[in-house]
């Protein structure tokens, strides 16, 4: 799989990510054109800076132990940011990259490429927003696009839209879509966006490397017609709410990642490579 990520007064952002369980073939790559390279714990890539996820215990999602090894977060000559999820000793790591800026209402685009319907049925790719500190107003203000079959077999859905609470009490089937017919854009190159604003998000999902319209293949509108929600966690729990809002803090955040373990054959890792993301904010 690949992705990737870019920045300007308003940051680009279109992801491209290859899995080493791919076999599609990929064309020659355009040059790269930011600056990228890592110092400790802080990645540049796409023109902004993001940190790696790390602490050596285990946390959320998954939960999943974080690696922050050179050999699982890396860039290749192309300026393309590599993640895996791979063994080392005993122990099986996840991989997140978080922006350090801040971000809120806006578009947010991915453009990726690889065979996604592939995954193994326990591994999510994430592509989305978060902040640590607003659970109780907005329950984290998270806005998803995902890839998983979520332990499911290999023929259940692989895409999902969603917005935040889904599922942490009980299930809010109205707050996530799994667009029928996607496995069209689950091998190759598609692209993935989600416009969020106060008064509604929108997903689309288009066949190939860019968001014509002519390629749209799937969209999803979710609006203030919906019930609020609560987001339960532990022993505590979130204001109703219907769409979240930004926050001061509010990030953009790309991870890869496991459901609860049951492995790999060969204990071989997973890999998706990131090109692009775009974010616009409103104006």
């Amino acid at each position: 799989m690949k992705v990737q990520y870019n920045r300007g007064f308003c940051v680009l952002l279109l992801m491209t990510v290859a899995m080493i369980f791919s076999a599609c073939e990929q064309s020659d790559p355009p040059e790269p054109t930011e600056q990228f390279g890592r110092d400790g714990n802080i990645i540049s890539f796409s023109g902004i800076d993001w940190m790696i996820k790390s602490n050596g215990q285990l946390q959320g999602p998954g939960p999943n132990f974080f690696s922050n090894r050179e050999e699982d977060i890396f860039f290749d000559d192309n300026g393309y940011l590599h993640m895996r999820i791979a063994k080392d000793g005993d122990t099986w790591y996840s991989t997140e990259v978080v922006s350090v800026d801040t971000m809120g209402y806006g578009t947010y685009t991915f453009t990726v490429d690889g065979d996604f319907q592939g995954l193994p049925n326990n591994v999510v790719v994430g592509l989305f927003t978060w902040d640590t500190n607003t659970f109780y107003e907005q329950a984290n203000s998270e806005v998803d696009i995902e890839f998983s079959k979520w332990g499911g077999p290999d023929d259940d859905p692989v895409l999902q839209y969603g917005v935040q609470p889904i599922a942490f009490s009980e299930y809010f089937a109205e707050r996530v879509h799994k667009p029928v017919g996607s496995k069209e854009l689950m091998n190759g190159v598609s692209t993935h966006s989600f416009q969020w604003t106060e008064e509604f998000i929108q997903w689309k999902s288009y066949l190939g490397a860019s968001a014509i319209e002519t390629n749209l293949r799937h969209e999803w509108t979710f609006d203030l017609n919906n019930p609020p929600r609560v987001k339960e966690e532990g022993n505590s729990a979130s204001l109703p709410i219907i769409i979240p809002a930004p926050g001061s803090t509010t990030n953009a955040r790309i991870n890869f990642w496991t459901l609860p373990w049951v492995g790999f054959a060969d204990d071989a890792p997973l890999e998706i490579v990131i090109r692009r993301f775009e974010y616009e904010p409103l104006p």
